[in-house]
């Protein structure tokens, strides 16, 4: 049976599932306005470890902190929760502007990642305003499942009225400029379908990255880990097996 607890650092707090038990560590970072509930069929197909999943700080079921975290605040919370959770590396997988943490915590807490995972990574510099951003969004969005729709405006509804100063944090992060410093191997995954996250900038996360390599999904677009989640669970599982 899953298990639920808070935990708290630094004036913030997350929401945290855990089930599962042996093999790799997953853990799960949600996108903008989402929680851990959009990686229910994703939990189910990492069926070889235990899988994290999180409410970030103002997601989901967590409060809502006193100031928005910023990128590299939230990756340090993630990190207090591995180092005094989990007690060992783990496979790292963010989603959208969770990929964006995923690489912070990568980069400035290497001791507790064995290898990380970005998902439909954010933000393309030639998109980075919230009109392009959410224009993007909007259009991905229109062609996905009525199911992925709905869970995601449900998400969204209740990641509050602080929504906007959330995606001007997101917004202001600059990934390129920290690639090269992720050192831990690293798979990027593309829905191929995806319009949030061209083709052309996760080429180049793959290859900026120390040890990074692209996989794209075909018929897949940003919501590949919510919608149909087995073809990136079976990337996943197969990367965080690769070379053990």
């Amino acid at each position: 049976m899953p298990s639920v607890e808070r935990f708290a650092h630094a004036g913030a707090t997350m929401i945290v599932e855990r089930t599962g038990d042996g093999g790799p560590v997953y853990v799960l970072v949600h996108g903008i306005g989402m929680g851990r509930s959009v990686f229910r069929e994703l939990v189910r197909q990492l069926h070889d470890g235990e899988v994290v999943t999180v409410d970030l700080p103002g997601y989901g079921e967590a409060p809502e902190p006193v100031r928005v975290l910023t990128v590299e605040r939230t990756a340090d919370l993630v990190a207090a929760f591995l180092r005094e959770r989990v007690g060992r590396p783990a496979v790292l997988v963010g989603h959208s502007m969770g990929a964006q943490v995923a690489l912070e915590v990568a980069v400035r807490h290497p001791s507790t990642v064995d290898r990380f995972v970005l998902v439909g990574p954010t933000v393309d510099p030639s998109a980075r305003t919230a009109p392009r951003q959410l224009w993007r969004l909007l259009r991905d969005i229109a062609v996905e499942s009525p199911r992925v729709i709905g869970r995601g405006a449900r998400e969204y509804v209740r990641a509050g009225p602080r929504l906007r100063a959330k995606f001007r944090a997101m917004l202001v992060h600059r990934p390129e400029r920290v690639l090269r410093r992720a050192h831990a191997a690293a798979l990027v995954i593309r829905g191929e379908d995806d319009l949030v996250a061209p083709h052309a900038w996760c080429r180049r996360v793959a290859d900026e990255l120390p040890d990074g390599r692209l996989v794209e999904i075909a018929g897949h677009g940003h919501e590949t880990m919510i919608r149909d989640a087995a073809p990136a669970a079976r990337l996943i599982r197969a990367f965080a097996h690769d070379g053990r």
